[in-house]
């Protein structure tokens, strides 16, 4: 799901990055993370991430998103979330 803060799908090491950047910038406090166990198919994974935070200015939020990447050469090339 896109919205104003976040593309619906990311590509590129660089892109990737600054988006772990302005994510954890709009955190205040992290309660719980946990990711499930990676299920594989061919040149993608995905699994599903959980997670209980304070976000600033938007006040404590509980969140599970399914979260799939696409891999060449042994690294992430794209990243999609999906809630």
């Amino acid at each position: 799901m896109a919205t104003p803060a976040f593309e619906k799908e990311t590509k590129g090491l660089p892109a990737i990055i600054e988006k772990g950047h302005k994510f954890q910038a709009m955190v205040e406090k992290m309660h719980a993370f946990a990711v499930s166990d990676p299920v594989a198919a061919g040149a993608s994974f995905a699994c599903t991430m959980k997670m209980d935070a304070t976000m600033k200015g938007q006040g404590r939020m509980d969140m599970t998103e399914l979260c799939v990447y696409e891999v060449k050469d042994g690294k992430i090339i794209s990243e999609q979330f999906h809630v």
